[in-house]
């Protein structure tokens, strides 16, 4: 099932990550909400992998929690693999839907805003607990189906009145309820999902659309019309979001809902997740085959 073009999302990525210090304030964000999360677990990940590691952010925020001392970092762009190694751990290119890693290879996976973008969730969060360690822990954050109403209602609005039809031009995202589910069918114990919004007020929606593209987050749906956006179409969507959803102060609202996914690796010890030295973790070769968001943006 292609649902995502793939190189396309690459292409975003490599295209945002020169500029992506000025747009990552979302990145930033669940990163420091998935490092959270490892401060109320007392255990200690000494080997962990940043799936999608953009240019970094992950590894700012979890640094000197979890008992981390080796992080591998990967994304899908080689632009922001490359510059994600300058904070000097170990990163690659790699694509999410192939991981390049051997079974049992990592304590903790963890990834933040990546995963929305594969075109086969189930076979991912599949190799996802392949590459665990028994009893390892999966931390997971992607955009849900909220994400971005108030812009994918106004685009329909102006579609239908300018073009008669509409679009794919926002990325269709998964449902809270179903992602428990896929995690038990990976093969998880434990599996949990819940979600979050993260509200963003912007000047006018060109900004909005301007982050969108800064953080390699353009449209990248395989069946999405291939000419440009007519300038009537545009200019509608424009005035039916300040239209329709404009605050009293004249902002306008962006809505990004995230879900997390939490998840550990089966290991015959316990049902549940172990205590510290009831899955005695052994260094196996990793590889095989080769602060807060300002709640404004002006």
């Amino acid at each position: 099932m292609r649902i995502f073009d793939r190189a396309l999302v690459r292409k975003h990525r490599d295209r945002a990550a020169p500029d992506f210090v000025s747009h990552d304030f979302l990145v930033r964000e669940v990163a420091e909400r998935l490092a959270d999360r490892l401060d109320d677990i007392k255990r200690q990940f000494p080997v962990a992998l940043d799936l999608g590691c953009h240019t970094g952010e992950m590894a700012d925020a979890i640094k000197g929690r979890g008992g981390i001392e080796t992080l591998v970092q990967c994304d899908l762009s080689p632009a922001m693999a490359t510059r994600a190694a300058a904070n000097g751990h170990p990163t690659l290119v790699a694509d999410e839907e192939w991981l390049p890693f051997a079974a049992h290879s990592f304590d903790l996976v963890i990834s933040g805003l990546s995963l929305h973008w594969v075109n086969d969730l189930p076979g991912t969060l599949l190799q996802i607990r392949r590459v665990l360690k028994p009893d390892g822990l999966f931390l997971g954050a992607l955009f849900g189906a909220g994400t971005l109403a108030e812009l994918r209602k106004a685009l329909t609005d102006a579609e239908l009145a300018e073009e008669g039809g509409i679009s794919p031009r926002i990325a269709p995202f998964a449902d809270v309820k179903d992602l428990g589910a896929l995690l038990q069918r990976a093969g998880f114990a434990l599996p949990v999902a819940d979600t979050d919004t993260i509200s963003v007020t912007y000047a006018d929606p060109m900004r909005l659309m301007a982050d969108l593209r800064g953080m390699g987050e353009s449209n990248a749906v395989a069946g999405q019309r291939k000419s440009l956006t007519r300038r009537a179409t545009l200019l509608h969507a424009v005035a039916a979001y300040q239209d329709q959803f404009a605050g009293p102060d004249g902002r306008l609202p962006a809505t990004f809902q995230v879900m997390t996914m939490t998840g550990w690796a089966p290991h015959p010890c316990a049902a549940a997740p172990a205590p510290q030295g009831c899955a005695v973790p052994g260094l196996a070769d990793i590889t095989h085959g080769g602060g807060r968001m300002s709640p404004d943006k002006s």
